[in-house]
């Protein structure tokens, strides 16, 4: 059976003059501009904001249990106990994020968060899983991690 292609008749007083096109027709001034895509946030941008919010008290820890691998979200249970960014009145916020790329599907990164005029220090490490998901390894807040006896 053969396709059938319903088109519609535009009117002759409808159309253009011959040799003129269309406003917005492609190659005129008059072209729409194309949209460019909507940038996506750098997993270290995610996993900064979203530590954040189970360090301050913002989100339960369990919100990073699939975010996380090995180690990781013991550490986070063990930090996120201590409720190290709570504060009162002022809501810490991320202020500047910075990394390193040791190997390919590894991060290394810091941020700096403040509440205030008080500014904390937030290292933590993201590896990229076979899934090609980023989980967050490692996390540490203002120091070194405490010895385990």
């Amino acid at each position: 059976m053969a396709s059938v292609r319903a088109s519609r008749a535009v009117p002759a007083a409808a159309r253009p003059p011959a040799g003129i096109s269309p406003p917005g027709a492609p190659g005129t001034a008059q072209e729409t501009p194309r949209r460019s895509a909507v940038p996506q946030p750098r997993p270290t941008d995610r996993f900064a904001e979203l530590l954040l919010a189970v360090l301050s008290g913002q989100r339960p820890v369990h919100a990073m249990l699939r975010h996380t691998a090995g180690r990781a979200y013991d550490e986070l249970v063990l930090l996120a106990e201590r409720g190290p960014l709570r504060t009162r009145g002022v809501r810490p916020v991320v202020r500047d994020i910075g990394w390193f790329e040791p190997r390919e599907g590894a991060i290394e990164a810091f941020a700096r968060i403040g509440a205030g005029d008080r500014l904390r220090a937030m290292a933590f490490r993201l590896e990229q899983g076979r899934d090609l998901r980023w989980r967050c390894t490692a996390v540490e807040l203002g120091g070194p991690r405490p010895h385990a006896r």
